[in-house]
């Protein structure tokens, strides 16, 4: 009995500790999404939605909206644990750390508006060629 008390406590103390490195493991990755400049194109999205919703109901919206967005940010944290390294997100961090790293961050807010502005202008023409093989 008095060894698998032991076994017990050790597991969990190990399980503890792989917590705290996973937890600081997660901030890092959430340092590189910040800096990637995914909060800039998160904020274009918001500003054109924000255009669809009433101006009385836009603030009870954005409070909802970031219980959404916070959701997002989790389990995108997820799934770049699952894909990179420590090695490779410290790499990222250096990188987005650096002077065109930075641009990149700060850019990428008009980046993406600029993109989600010239994809209008060919909806049109995929919208007319899904139409023509769909038999419309």
């Amino acid at each position: 009995m008095k060894k698998f008390i032991i076994t017990l406590a050790l597991v969990l103390v190990a399980q503890f500790g792989f917590s705290q490195v996973d937890e600081a493991f997660k901030k890092d990755v959430l340092k590189v999404i910040e800096k990637s400049g995914a909060g800039g194109q998160v904020n274009a999205a918001k500003k054109q939605i924000l255009t669809m919703i009433p101006a009385e109901k836009q603030a009870a919206f954005l409070v909802e909206f970031d219980v959404i967005l916070n959701k997002i940010q989790d389990e995108t944290s997820k799934i770049y644990m699952q894909e990179y390294t420590k090695e490779d997100v410290k790499a990222m961090l250096a990188f987005y750390e650096s002077p065109v790293g930075k641009k990149m961050s700060e850019k990428a807010e008009v980046l993406s508006t600029k993109s989600q502005e010239s994809m209008m202008s060919v909806q049109t023409d995929v919208q007319e060629l899904m139409g023509k093989y769909m038999g419309e």
